[in-house]
This record gives structure tokens, C-alpha cells and sequence, in this order.
């Protein structure tokens, strides 16, 4: 795929994408838009005119009038607008109303049937498609609704990472699963991608340092909400803020060049990434090992008639793992996600030596 820039923005300047969770109304959005403008930095106006809620008789947008809204932003404003459109009809619409780009959300992505029904609609035209994350961690699906989009000759592509559902409690309303948004980096590297930290954080007082670690991370810009109101806002109040908020968390952001001419430092960082790599090697010798010793411990079973899911010894092992990994300065999730993918690695290894073929879990 040769998928183009939405923004072609210079280099190490990121993309802004501002605006309120959803339009209420006319002035809210009019207000909303003259305060980033003022700003001069916001390249995309955002407001969500259809709203798919969870549940019914929540706030479901107010249609397509906002769309008019967003019309009249760009007549007084200047600024480009985007909106969330989810089938056909809203795509005719936003495409009607002159929207500039539009973005496939959480809900739309994870199903490959609308994504396509949007796509057939997009045939012909040549508007510009921000794709989110879908809700559950699936790069594969991700990009799936990238390809249905670009076969219907939409070239300039960009996607939003919104975070992903999990169950249980966490520090953020969407886990950032950081390694899949890298993951499609390095696979589509010419791809821009956005960090929506609104949705990832759900509240406002985080927003600021996740967007920070964005930037970090080499992500090419941020889609943050913004309204006049935040606290009165008809839908995600916990985690707009305002424009005046919102620019000053843009000017106190670190933008990191992404390498540099310092013979010395480029010397000394090769030094340092040469002593990862023979770490690294000395790491999948020991994984190896590891797995011909539960390859034994597969035969001893399969000798004894006895099952390969062993719980107790499981638990035994990471928890443990974990006590000792923080002591190493090793964080919980990370010796978690390790360690079932080597207990996982050791589960195959051992039903190929059972004969099972099977994808149960096991213990090594």
C-alpha cells in the first residue's frame, strides 16, 4: 500500500486535533472553534455529530444539522473539520456538508461489515480517513478496516489510537497497549498516527503526561476533546477540558528529535545498543534451554498419564516472578505478559510432545 499523508506536516511539529467530544449546539461549537483559533496550532476541528452510546436514551449526537455547524466553523474560522461516521448515510452527509476528513471509530472498526459498507460509499471520492483502534486489542482487525478503506482508492490514511478495553481495575478508561500502535508503526511506517488521549485517559487530570509519552514515542500528533464547558458537557465531561487548558498543555510539551548528528552521542548510544544485543542473544539461548527442559517435562508426563495443566505450579511461578521482578525494577505487567507468553511457548512444546494439539493452558 502506498498510503499518503493527511497532514504533511514539517518534521517534528506534531498534528492537533481539537475540538468537543460532541456538538450540543450552535454556539457551544462556534465558541469552542474561535478559541482555538486564536491558537493558530490546531490542524483539525473535531466534534462528534452521531454518537454511538453504549446504551439507549443516552445523548446520540444531534444529527445532521451539526453538520451545518461545522460548515460555518470553517467560514469563520478557517480551520479544517473532521467527524465520526459510522454507515453510508453519514458518510453522504459529512461528504454533502463539506467535511474535510473523517474518522472510522472504536465501535465501527471491530466490525469489518461497517467498515466495508463505508468503504463502498467512500468509492470514487477522495476524502481523507482517520481510522481508530478497535475497541478490543486486535492489530490484525485494525488493519483490516486500513486495507477495506485504501481498496476503495482512499489514499490518504491516517490512524487514532484510542486504547482498548480490558476488564478489571485500571489507571486508565482505555488501556494504551502501547506495543500495538508500535507494532503498526514498524509494519506501515509511512502511516501518521494520532494518540487520543481523551479516550485512553477518560479524565482530564492525566491527559497532559500521556500525551507527553505520545510524543515520546514518536507518535506523529494528538486528538485531545475540548469544550467551553467541560464540566456541563453532554457526553465524556470527566475527560475534556478547555481551550485555554488544552493550549497549554500543547506549548509545555517536549518535542524530541528523532536522531542527531553528535558523532559522540551516536558513539555512545551504538555502544550501549551493542550490549543490549548480546543480551538479548544470551536471553533466546536461555529461552531455548528452557523450553528442551519442559519438552522433558512433557515426555515425563505423557509417560505417567499425567495432564500438562498444572495451576498450582502456574501461580507458584508467577507470583514469585512477579515478587522478583520488582525488585529488579520490573513492573507487575510486564512479568505478567512475559510470562505467559513463555508459560504459552512451553504449552505448545509439551502438547507436541504429548501428541495433543491441543491449546489448553498448561505449566512448565
Amino acid at each position: 500500500m502506498e498510503i499518503q499523508p493527511i497532514f504533511k506536516k514539517a518534521a517534528r511539529q506534531p498534528i492537533i486535533i481539537a475540538g468537543p467530544c460532541s456538538a450540543e449546539s450552535e454556539e457551544q461549537v462556534m465558541d469552542i472553534a474561535h478559541q482555538l483559533a486564536q491558537s493558530g496550532n490546531v490542524d483539525l476541528y473535531r466534534a462528534g455529530i452521531w454518537k454511538p452510546r453504549t446504551r439507549p436514551n443516552s445523548f446520540e449526537g444531534v444529527g445532521t444539522i451539526g453538520l451545518k455547524w461545522l460548515k460555518r466553523v470553517k467560514e469563520e474560522t478557517g480551520l479544517k473539520v473532521t467527524t465520526e461516521v459510522a454507515n453510508r448515510n453519514h458518510v453522504f452527509e459529512a461528504i454533502k456538508h463539506g467535511i474535510d476528513v473523517l474518522w472510522i471509530g472504536a465501535r465501527t472498526t471491530v466490525n469489518p461489515f461497517s467498515v466495508q459498507e463505508i468503504a463502498d460509499s467512500l468509492a470514487g471520492t477522495n476524502i481523507p480517513v482517520m481510522i481508530k483502534n478497535p475497541i478490543n486489542p486486535d492489530l490484525n482487525l485494525w488493519i483490516g478496516a486500513i486495507e477495506r478503506i485504501y481498496k476503495a482508492g482512499i489514499q490518504q490514511i491516517a490512524v487514532i489510537h484510542r486504547g482498548f478495553s480490558s476488564s478489571g481495575n485500571s489507571n486508565f478508561r482505555n488501556e494504551p497497549m502501547w506495543q500495538i500502535p508500535i507494532e503498526l508503526m514498524r509494519r506501515f511506517p509511512d502511516l501518521e498516527i494520532i494518540c487520543d488521549n481523551s479516550h485512553i485517559c477518560g479524565r482530564r487530570d492525566t491527559l497532559a503526561a500521556l500525551a507527553q509519552k505520545a510524543m515520546d514515542l514518536n507518535f506523529d500528533g494528538l486528538m485531545t476533546e475540548t469544550h467551553n464547558n467541560p464540566d456541563k458537557a453532554w457526553s465524556d465531561a470527566k475527560q475534556q477540558i478547555t481551550p485555554f487548558v488544552f493550549q497549554d498543555l500543547i506549548k509545555n510539551l517536549v518535542i524530541r528529535a528523532e536522531t542527531t548528528n553528535d558523532v559522540k552521542f551516536l558513539e555512545d548510544l551504538e555502544g550501549l545498543r551493542q550490549q543490549i544485543n548480546v543480551i538479548d542473544n544470551e536471553l533466546l539461548t536461555l529461552l531455548g534451554k528452557r523450553m528442551a527442559l519442559a519438552e522433558d517435562i512433557g515426555r515425563y508426563k505423557k509417560n505417567n498419564n499425567i495432564s500438562i495443566l498444572q495451576p498450582t505450579r502456574w501461580n507458584e511461578i508467577l507470583e514469585k516472578s512477579m515478587l522478583k521482578g520488582a525488585e529488579k525494577g520490573l513492573s507487575r505487567d510486564f512479568i505478567s505478559v512475559f510470562l505467559k507468553a513463555v508459560h504459552q511457548e512451553s504449552i505448545n512444546h509439551q502438547e507436541q510432545i504429548m501428541g495433543t494439539g491441543l491449546t489448553a493452558k498448561a505449566s512448565s
